[in-house]
């Protein structure tokens, strides 16, 4: 396989977010959400695929609040042309913001959005006066630098109501012009109160140092504004560029990490994980920790992962659960973990890197498959002239719960 550069496609960000309203509990909305379930992969020369719902085997019918949360990173319209030659077999028609606009918003009106994330925006007045007109608020928190692109958290205004925002420019802590937002959201009723966080974790494979900084601050913020509203349920999306394998995923999931037991360049699972659509498989948790350490640790290294240059050790305070995890799905879209199989994938690689993580009080009614490895490799990219990126939207259905269960 010929090596390449790694290029910092993913550490910008931009964010779109749209919403299409509450999702009701009566016959017809679930009538028509199985009809969207029972959608069969498809793949012809127009490269026409569709995604399909998976449901929990739990029962629902005492849920009443639910809502759809939406992550999405759109891809740059600035990035897209500063990398150009991944995408070298998209025409320019189709890779132009006019047509990629056009193609998510449709998409986005499928999933009956409360709340949308978005990573990757530099339009964000562009999207507003579309969301506006459909009846949704938001922020935008962009990149610090020359970047011109952010986050943005959009919600539909009938659902929830912003009552706090807040966000985190990592530059402040030496870790790069990646930025984080949270919104602090109650239900139209008054009811309920949810915190919204969302990221654009660094790209470079590298530098796992940095990518756990960042990470580690980000739920740190998290956990002390759950806190700081009554310990009000979680919802953390982004683009983490981390796969599943990795040293990042478990210590989000797990909630804890000895950083010296990993190599220092490989702690987002990116280097030594197959990258090309073409060779692109599962691996186990127990291969990736076989992998020897190559690159160990200086404290100035252990300093931006952690804080301090005497500490190798990480602990979060959240009790974090995948949402896609938390709801079986198909072998042919999901990994050993339960994650799919690939989120993103372009001309040059293909992984899963988006997450939507959440907290007790929520558990997930079900979520959006993505595509098998086989349809992916035949694509030869997500972006087309149906879907607007290079990465796919990771959609969750959520519902309120008050026994703190999370499955």
């Amino acid at each position: 396989m010929n090596k390449r550069k790694f290029v910092d496609h993913d550490d910008d960000d931009e964010n779109l977010t749209l919403n299409r309203g509450r999702v009701n509990f009566n016959s017809s909305s679930l009538k028509h959400c199985r009809s969207i379930q029972s959608t069969s992969y498809e793949f012809n020369s127009k490269r026409e695929v569709s995604r399909k719902w998976s449901y929990s085997s739990r029962d629902f019918s005492g849920f009443e609040e639910r809502f759809v949360i939406v992550s999405y990173n759109i891809l740059g319209v600035e990035n897209a042309l500063k990398h150009r030659y991944l995408y070298h077999n998209i025409s320019p028609k189709i890779l132009s913001w006019d047509h990629r606009r056009t193609v998510i918003c449709k998409e986005l009106e499928q999933y009956n959005a409360s709340i949308l994330c978005f990573q990757e925006v530099d339009r964000f007045n562009d999207l507003q006066v579309i969301l506006h007109q459909d009846g949704y608020e938001g922020v935008l928190k962009a990149r610090t630098g020359d970047a011109c692109d952010g986050c943005a958290i959009f919600w539909r205004k009938e659902r929830f109501v912003l009552l706090h925002e807040e966000h985190i420019d990592f530059r402040g802590y030496d870790l790069r012009d990646n930025v984080a937002q949270f919104c602090v959201l109650k239900t139209a009723d008054g009811c309920r109160r949810l915190l919204v966080g969302n990221i654009h974790v660094l790209y470079n494979p590298k530098r796992g140092d940095i990518k756990l900084g960042q990470v580690r601050l980000y739920l740190e913020k998290a956990y002390k504004l759950s806190q700081q509203w009554g310990e009000i349920p979680v919802v953390l999306s982004g683009d983490w560029n981390s796969y599943p394998q990795s040293a990042v995923y478990q210590y989000i999931s797990s909630g804890k990490l000895e950083i010296l037991q990993h190599d220092r360049r490989n702690i987002s699972g990116q280097i030594n994980s197959p990258r090309c659509f073409k060779t692109f498989h599962s691996f186990s948790k127990e291969s990736y920790g076989q992998m020897p350490l190559v690159h160990e640790w200086n404290d100035e290294e252990l300093k931006l992962a952690t804080g301090s240059g005497a500490v190798t050790s990480l602990q979060h305070n959240l009790k974090l659960h995948s949402a896609y995890v938390g709801v079986q799905g198909n072998t042919l879209t999901r990994d050993d973990i339960g994650e799919p199989l690939g989120t993103t994938c372009h001309s040059m690689c293909m992984g899963t890197v988006d997450y939507i993580w959440h907290s007790g009080g929520l558990v997930p009614f079900r979520v959006l498959e993505t595509f098998p490895k086989n349809v992916l490799g035949k694509m030869g990219g997500i972006l087309s002239e149906k879907w607007g990126s290079d990465h796919l939207a990771v959609v969750c259905d959520f519902a309120f719960v008050d026994d703190g269960s999370e499955e």
